[in-house]
């Protein structure tokens, strides 16, 4: 009974044996790799069992777009052209990786002489990329208890950034309360979207800031600003409006007196104006140099 198992056990090793031997099989040392931007990657595909001596091996990148070839009839190509080599059997070193190589790549091996002649395996890879410096906005000056809001923003870094500010080259934590610094300060912090909005500043908000975005790559910096807090001179806005209501009040009696006066009323200044006398009939008036004075220019007609 023993021998009977044993030959049994036996017959199954050597039939998955035989068939390890007639398939293709692959794997890889690493699913996701990353690298920063400009260094170089390797994308493992090793092939731990095959029969066919001359395999077909291709490497697809796969975007939203689609799959496309970036190793095809033993040629890069695509994307990576003139950046990658194989290293045998099939493994995919990018020598110059870029932004733009994140992606997931699927290594292919076909073998025709294998009882399983095809196996795959997907490689997710990052390139990382390091901020550009951030475009910072800093009040200059803001009034004493009123609302104020520093933002931060750079695009080009991958993964996505992270931002933190500085004031007085002292980073600023996220709870105002943590710090005996900033326990009187009254702010808001947001380290995806980089704003910082003070509720109401204070005459200890006053200082330098600057912004620094970082991710996994590394980080940059924006150049300092100064921002001031200036008390609200409210006695001397409230003298202001009353100086201009005083002003226009007087205008406004002025014009009014100038009226009642007469000095806007039209006056025609002709000279002595008189009315000619109605003619009679037959006789002709003619004027005088002397006003008023008239002569007969002809004879009544009897």
């Amino acid at each position: 009974m023993a021998k009977a198992r044993l030959a049994c056990l036996l017959t199954l090793l050597s039939t998955h044996c035989y068939f390890s031997v007639l398939s293709v099989v692959l794997r890889t040392n690493n699913e996701s790799p990353w690298t920063d931007e400009f260094d170089k990657i390797e994308l493992s595909c090793l092939i731990e069992s095959i029969s066919t001596s001359n395999p077909r091996i291709e490497w697809k990148k796969i975007t939203n777009g689609g799959p496309s070839y970036v190793y095809f009839d033993k040629k890069i190509s695509g994307d990576l052209e003139n950046r990658a080599v194989i290293r045998e059997p099939a493994t995919l070193v990018i020598t110059n990786a870029t932004r733009s190589d994140t992606a997931k790549y699927r290594c292919e091996v076909t073998a025709a002489d294998d009882q399983k002649s095809f196996d795959e395996i997907v490689i997710d890879l990052v390139v990382r990329v390091k901020p550009v410096v951030p475009k910072c906005s800093v009040p200059k000056s803001v009034p004493f208890g009123k609302p104020a809001e520093l933002s931060c923003l750079e695009e080009e870094g991958f993964p996505k950034s992270q931002y933190q500010w500085f004031k007085n080259r002292e980073e600023i934590p996220d709870d105002p309360k943590t710090s005996l610094k900033f326990f009187n300060s009254s702010y808001i912090l947001n380290a995806e979207t980089g704003t910082m909005k003070f509720i109401a500043v204070r005459k200890e908000d006053a200082g330098e800031y600057f912004c620094r975005a970082k991710n996994d790559a590394g980080y940059s910096e924006c150049l300092p600003q100064m921002m001031e807090v200036y008390d609200v001179d409210l006695l001397g806005i409230l003298l202001g409006v009353l100086v201009v209501v005083i002003v226009l009040l007087c205008i406004t009696v002025g014009i009014c007196c100038a009226y009642k006066r007469g000095y806007f009323s039209s006056q025609k200044q002709a000279g002595n104006n008189y009315k000619v006398p109605a003619k009679g009939d037959g006789v002709d008036y003619v004027r005088t140099e002397d006003e008023g004075d008239f002569r007969h220019k002809s004879s009544f007609v009897i």
